[in-house]
């Protein structure tokens, strides 16, 4: 392969439907990096997220837009915290580990990865959907439960009634108002709810600082990069990092330790992709209280050398995926 930097779309289909509080979805269209340098060819993975104002194409342009020669140093001045910065840097850290012939975790000067314990996420849907698809999963330690409309309760009786074991995360999406949330909060404790993910707006989360937290309130589409999470403080108490908010790896590990120093818990979550982007989630979920890690599961089709889940979790990347 010639030497360069080049994007590529790839689509991978859900085992079903995935839909949260924003809208539904039936593939992953992911944008995968490929870095070819000195007969070495390292690949990173993101998925754009119209959240974030973020479409496969601008990710894309911003990835054809950078220097051949561009390093993970230079990477993160050229390019914003965000999907585009995420597959570069992720392929670069994986193109250095095939040239030195060492694995990522070594050239980052971290442990040697651990499996790690993951959530299984029921997308939302009325609440006898959810009670089946939670009990399918009754198995499982940990489920995360998309919410996020005026209508929960009936669906989180649902779930807990398939599923009375497992630990119990609620992702809202930004779903919930002040007064909805403070509503549920009682119930959510009574049910065995671990924690609740972004509940409010993060332009409207100021709220939080005002209300009492029963159970941890977790900080998502409000947690990007490492220099953003002091102004989180009284309003969360874990913050969830992202591979494709933070910008790669690079920028995970410095969210991570700043994170810590802070005072947060950390979560380390993932957009519905492929092995190949949760290989370097692996590295940063090492140590986390939750980590969710779980879009392969998701998927009814998966790249080559997929990551391998069991009873332990989601076990550390082979060297021919990744790092």
């Amino acid at each position: 392969m010639a030497s360069g930097i080049t994007a590529s779309f790839d689509r991978f289909r859900l085992a079903q439907v995935f839909t949260i509080s924003r809208g539904s979805k039936t593939e992953a269209l992911v944008v995968t990096a490929t870095v070819a340098r000195g007969g070495f060819v390292g690949r990173g993975e993101s998925v754009p997220y119209a959240r974030y104002g973020e479409t496969p194409e601008s990710v894309a342009a911003q990835i054809a837009s950078l220097p051949e020669g561009i390093t993970r140093a230079t990477l993160q001045e050229a390019l914003a915290a965000g999907a585009a910065r995420n597959a570069v840097d992720c392929a670069l850290w994986d193109l250095e580990a095939k040239a030195a012939g060492r694995r990522v975790w070594e050239l980052a000067g971290l442990p040697a990865p651990r499996p790690v314990q993951t959530a299984f996420t029921l997308s939302l849907d009325t609440p006898e959907a959810m009670r089946v698809a939670a009990a399918a999963n009754a198995h499982r330690p940990i489920l995360k439960i998309k919410l996020g409309t005026p209508d929960d309760m009936p669906r989180l009786e649902a779930v807990r009634q398939g599923a009375p074991k497992p630990v119990i995360l609620i992702d809202a999406n930004e779903g919930w108002t002040p007064e909805i949330y403070a509503d549920l909060a009682p119930h959510l404790l009574r049910l065995g709810v671990a924690l609740v993910e972004q509940p409010l707006p993060a332009g409207a989360d100021e709220a939080l600082t005002e209300m009492a937290r029963p159970l941890p309130v977790c900080a998502d589409e409000s947690a990007h990069e490492a220099a953003g999470l002091a102004a989180l403080r009284g309003r969360y108490d874990m913050v969830n990092l992202k591979l494709d908010k933070t910008g790669g790896l690079t920028g995970a590990l410095a969210a991570r330790t700043e994170a810590q120093r802070l005072g947060f818990g950390v979560m380390v979550g993932c957009m519905v992709g492929s092995s190949l982007a949760m290989a370097p989630a692996v590295l940063v979920a090492q140590g986390a209280a939750y980590a969710d890690l779980d879009g392969p599961l998701l998927l009814a089709e998966d790249r080559p050398q997929a990551m391998f889940y069991d009873g332990e979790g989601i076990h550390p990347p082979k060297p021919d995926l990744w790092g």
